[in-house]
């Protein structure tokens, strides 16, 4: 099969790649948005069964088709998002072609377009729109192997619910947001639980009479563009403040979960002689996350007091429980563990994109999304332009902001083409 030729191929059917199809069918220009499975697919395949949202409802913005539901401080869960997605790409009907795995995009030097390989057949497009994040292999550290095969491993991204592991205790290594929350919902469910620290800070859920989220944005600090970050691969690469949006969202304590029962440790560093090992440094990293959470409360303190806000009266958090010592090792060998699961990440891979543009870690080289090869652009990475680029919040501006670059590009081309095929025409007059 031979699909043929059109303006933009959008390599991705979530929620980025349809909201650039958004703006491109807008603006009436021609393209395809090519979907390995189904639109909103890791919302649908990749999230445990009590996900939710941990931002509010309000704050889905999907281009020309923000939030409209009964319940705009709450925290949609799984199925929700999906139909919510799904509801957008009805709302505007774009050319998605699902089932179409994208296997190689590279530009034709001579034709000067792009040549795309897929599973069903070739396509050729003047721009090509990578839309596919940038979680996309599951992080696993190598020493995984060593661990008897009687522990089942799994990543976060496998976890559906707490029955569906074997009996027994349950290791949760990571505490970014997806690490906490599933401890918590396994905690919830009454297993028992080990949770591993890494380096996530935490935030308050509800600070001052209104959630955190509803002050951060009232402030602009969700619009303050990467730029302006004195360090933007920190920026880019730090974890998520945990906190959860369950029940109606509240803070997640990791103090108060020591208190009921799971076990806490430090970063975990190996697995040796039948046990896992870990730094002594579970207080630290309790405090670390602690004064990340009493940064924020500053900040909306400051607000507040700056802007002469009326709001009940600030309080401050204050530790209810302290480690004892520092744990080093967990027995895997003689204990009633049963399963261990990774919760540390993914890494990104952009091997199928055949473009001289990514750093020496792999990472797109972009201004906005927009590189140095004259027509590819990325969308939906982490801290693209502002914290919303990879969110339900902020996307729909970054697609909008590379959709006016391809039209301007495919307006200086077309006016090119004119001028140049008007010149051949008056040279061979002349003749």
């Amino acid at each position: 099969m031979n699909p043929g030729h059109t303006q933009v191929i959008v390599v991705g059917g979530g929620q980025a790649g349809l909201s650039v199809s958004y703006y491109l069918k807008q603006k009436g220009i021609a393209h395809v948005v090519l979907e390995k499975s189904r639109v909103a697919e890791a919302w649908r395949s990749e999230r445990w069964d009590s996900f939710c949202l941990v931002t509010p409802n309000w704050q889905c913005r999907l281009p020309g088709f923000a939030y409209s539901g009964s319940d705009p401080d709450g925290f949609m869960l799984k199925d929700e998002v999906v139909r919510y997605i799904e509801a957008f790409a009805e709302h505007f009907d774009p050319p998605v072609r699902q089932g179409v795995e994208v296997y190689a995009v590279r530009k034709n030097p001579l034709l000067g377009c792009f040549e795309v390989a897929t599973s069903e057949g070739e396509y050729a497009a003047d721009s090509v729109v990578i839309a596919t994040g940038c979680f996309h292999k599951p992080r696993i550290p190598a020493f995984a192997k060593s661990i008897p095969e009687h522990i089942e491993q799994l990543h976060s991204s496998q976890y559906r619910k707490p029955d569906a592991l074997p009996p027994g205790a349950i290791v949760v290594a990571g505490s970014g947001q997806s690490g906490c929350q599933i401890a918590e919902d396994l905690h919830l469910a009454g297993r028992s639980v080990h949770l591993c620290l890494g380096d996530a800070p935490r935030s308050p859920r509800m600070y001052r009479g209104r959630d955190v989220v509803a002050w951060l944005d009232g402030f602009g600090y969700y619009d303050t563009p990467i730029d302006a970050h004195p360090d933007v691969d920190m920026v880019r690469n730090k974890t998520n403040h945990y906190l959860t949006g369950r029940d109606g969202g509240r803070d997640i304590d990791l103090r108060r979960f020591a208190i009921e029962g799971m076990k806490l440790y430090g970063f975990m560093t190996g697995y040796d002689d039948g046990a896992l090992k870990f730094a002594p440094d579970l207080k630290q990293r309790l405090d670390s996350a602690d004064d990340v959470y009493r940064g924020i409360c500053k900040l909306i303190d400051d607000y507040i007091e700056k802007n002469d806000v009326e709001a009940p009266p600030p309080t401050r958090y204050e530790p209810c429980w302290e480690p004892e010592h520092n744990p080093t090792s967990l027995d895997l060998e003689h204990s009633d563990i049963s399963a261990l699961i990774w919760s540390i990440g993914y890494q990104s891979d952009f091997s199928f994109v055949k473009s001289p543009v990514f750093d020496r870690k792999g990472y797109p080289q972009h201004q906005r999304g927009i590189t140095p090869e004259r027509g590819l652009y990325f969308i939906g990475l982490s801290w693209l332009h502002t914290w919303g680029s990879a969110r339900l919040s902020g996307v729909a501006t970054d697609a909008e902001y590379i959709v006016e670059h391809i039209a301007a590009n495919d307006a200086r081309r077309r006016t090119t083409t004119t001028s140049e095929a008007s010149g051949s025409s008056q040279t061979a007059t002349y003749q």
